[in-house]
């Protein structure tokens, strides 16, 4: 599955930023003043101030110290960190028809062709159609609901996998948030071991993270490089960017042409991609929107899911009495003769406090994919100029005092109405993006994310490792990325008793 998590947030920012921003026209009167932020430096402005690890820490002081919005400049690059849920929705929500272009990114996204999934899609006609069939298919919960037994039975199969071998959770986590992304975007079944569509979408997120690095292609500080012939020396990059647009084709037509054959054969599932091709002549670009929307899914879908449900299985380690309610309005409600399914979810409010609190504890998505604007603009009394980046800083709007009482503290119940307190802010509303650029998956990836808190928390207990008779407490220590994880933890997984482990041997099959 593809991931982001080699990729900074810095690497977005800073991609397609040529050497013509060096010669803008600073003598050009601002109709407004710019945010308050960190002074630059002369040419090379706020580079040094510029976070490599973590930075929504980083932010996160900039916005007590200059306010809900700040900038920095880094090349003649203007940057706009949001530090609230409210300046977030007022400029890239209800001001989205203008904040939601993405940075140019000459080696990934031009020459390499990234540019074509929704995450590096230009806004435009081409995005809304995309967006068009994200909605047709997964756009509302109650269209995700055809695909609840597929989350079902992967759920189900990563529970006897984590039976089989519980030290290795997180291989799991991952072969099954790409059994239901793959299932779910084009009707196909992952192999257990060495799966071929698995293996390219590796090879493809790898060098995805490879194209995007910062400062590793000088075509992404001057982007009139990229007309240069393979043949000049030190044009390598374009070689190598031949080599891994080809990896790119391949991961997007191989499944696309599965699902066809399939359709062709009539044995196709119902996919993502099988609704959009039923019944339907295409045209060449339709086909292209339907072709790469659907690799955006499977490629982009799965590694915020196992971010969170990796996250899952930590945050039981450390707060043991988390876990104990979800297992006790579990056996309430559910019972011990069977495993909790999507029919349960409406009665089993704690285990959705549960979900919502591990999306709030553990930012997936800390500082999202920069949003571009493509139009000056004044906000608040501030100058916000074409072409400027914006990043909202989620880790800190999920962990916002203003918002969320105690917010370090790891506490379901501020999601449930107790003694006629009002529940906090929904995660769900922030850590999905804002405006047109919300993921579009947030329906699925909010089922996976439910059914495998409520399945694992039924049936397994999962407590801190006792090694030579010292019990060993997981570091809470997310990566830097534009999409974050925990760091690689020990714990220990059982089965509750001989009914759960009964449960969890019970065939799992389409």
């Amino acid at each position: 599955m593809v991931t982001l998590t080699n990729v900074t947030w810095l690497d977005l920012c800073l991609g397609g930023v040529g050497i013509y921003l060096l010669n803008r026209a600073l003598s050009k009167k601002n109709p407004a003043p710019y945010p308050p932020g960190p002074a630059g430096r002369p040419l090379v402005g706020n580079i040094p101030d510029m976070p490599q690890d973590k930075p929504w820490l980083t932010f996160t002081e900039w916005g007590k110290k200059y306010g809900d919005i700040s900038h920095v400049e880094v090349l003649g690059q203007h940057i706009m960190v949001l530090n609230s849920v409210k300046t977030a929705v007022e400029m890239l929500d209800k001001k989205s028809s203008i904040y939601s272009d993405r940075p140019v990114l000459p080696m990934g996204g031009e020459l390499v062709g990234w540019k074509n999934t929704l995450v590096l899609l230009p806004y435009g006609d081409r995005f809304r159609g995309y967006r068009k069939n994200f909605h047709r298919v997964i756009g509302i919960r109650a269209a995700v609901d055809i695909f609840h037994p597929v989350e079902e039975i992967e759920t189900h199969r990563f529970l006897k996998r984590v039976l089989a071998k519980p030290d290795q959770l997180q291989a799991h986590v991952r072969h099954t948030a790409g059994a239901i992304i793959l299932r779910i975007s084009h009707g196909y079944e992952v192999k257990e071991n060495n799966d071929p569509f698995v293996d390219l979408a590796d090879r493809a997120v790898d060098q995805f993270s490879r194209s995007t690095a910062t400062g590793a292609f000088m075509v992404d500080i001057m982007p009139s490089l990229a007309k240069v012939p393979e043949w000049v020396p030190g044009a390598g990059f374009k070689r190598k960017a031949r080599e891994w647009h080809s990896t790119l084709e391949e991961m997007v037509a191989a499944p696309y042409k599965f699902v066809k054959d399939q359709m062709a054969a009539g044995t196709a599932p119902k996919s993502f991609t099988s609704n959009l091709l039923e019944d339907r002549t295409l045209s060449e670009e339709e086909e292209h929107i339907i072709k790469w929307s659907a690799a955006s899914l499977y490629s982009g879908g799965a590694d915020t899911t196992v971010s969170a449900i990796y996250s899952l299985f930590l945050a039981m380690t450390l707060f043991p009495e988390a876990l104990k309610k979800a297992q006790a309005e579990i056996d309430a409600v559910v019972g011990s003769d069977r495993l909790p399914s999507f029919a349960d979810r409406d009665s089993l409010p704690y285990v959705e406090a549960l979900a919502k609190e591990i999306l709030r504890w553990n930012a997936v998505v800390p500082t999202a994919v920069p949003h571009r604007v493509i139009e000056d603009d004044i906000h608040d009394g501030y100058y916000v100029p074409k072409g400027s980046l914006i990043i909202p800083n989620i880790w800190f709007m999920l962990n916002d005092p203003r918002t969320y009482a105690n917010p370090s503290e790891f506490n379901p119940d501020r999601f449930l109405a107790n003694g006629g307190k009002e529940p906090e802010t929904d995660p769900r509303t922030v850590c999905f993006g804002f405006g047109r650029r919300i993921c579009p998956g947030l329906h699925l990836a909010d089922a996976s994310i439910w059914i495998s808190t409520a399945m694992s928390v039924a049936v397994f207990d999962i407590s801190k490792v006792v090694e030579n008779g010292v019990e060993i407490t997981p570091e809470v220590d997310p990566s830097s990325g534009t999409i974050s994880h925990p760091k690689p933890f020990k714990c220990s997984i059982k089965p509750r008793s001989a009914k759960a482990l009964a449960l969890i041997q019970l065939d799992a099959n389409y």
